[in-house]
């Protein structure tokens, strides 16, 4: 007998919900418009997270959305895409010190290995907040406790969010 069959389907749903890594916790439609307060709603929802994982096509708006993100938490630093740097640091006040905050491209990554040498596994295991753009290319050093984020392109104008987890 199937597992699914020993469960109601109410009793089912639940156990997908409660018990499945692959389920979405939440999600929002934005655009450009409303994109501050959807990282306000965001980061609420998901401020107890350390690493962040960013996934999405090219031009999906990943790093438009991490903007918005440093924009809530009053960072001032100039935030762009760190795709030849690899590794941005910016610094936010948190419980009246100033911390950092680590944005990461791995687009231009072949491997973990890589990125290992390019210092990405310190700054995520820095328990520092962690924003990083296309995980794919190096999925194995992630911490276990990620939050995967997902953005899909609706249209020219309209953003899909949804939060996962690992």
């Amino acid at each position: 007998m199937p597992e699914s069959a020993r469960f109601s389907d109410r009793e089912y749903v639940y156990n997908m919900v409660a018990i499945s890594p692959y389920f979405c916790k939440m999600e929002w439609i934005y655009s450009i418009d409303t994109i501050k307060t959807t990282a306000k709603n965001f980061w609420q929802t998901a401020r107890e997270s350390r690493v962040f994982a960013f996934h999405g096509p090219m031009g999906a708006g990943k790093t438009t959305f991490i903007h918005a993100i440093c924009e809530e938490l009053g960072i001032k630093d100039v935030v762009g895409s760190p795709t030849f740097s690899i590794i941005n640091e910016y610094r936010y006040i948190k419980d009246g010190r100033s911390v950092p905050l680590y944005h990461m491209d791995l687009y231009r990554l072949r491997d973990e290995e890589e990125a290992e040498r390019a210092g990405v596994e310190d700054a995520l295991y820095s328990d520092h907040i962690c924003l990083v753009e296309w995980p794919e290319k190096a999925p194995g050093i992630f911490p276990e406790q990620t939050m995967h984020v997902f953005i899909e392109l609706l249209d020219t104008n309209t953003r899909r969010l949804r939060i996962g987890n690992n």
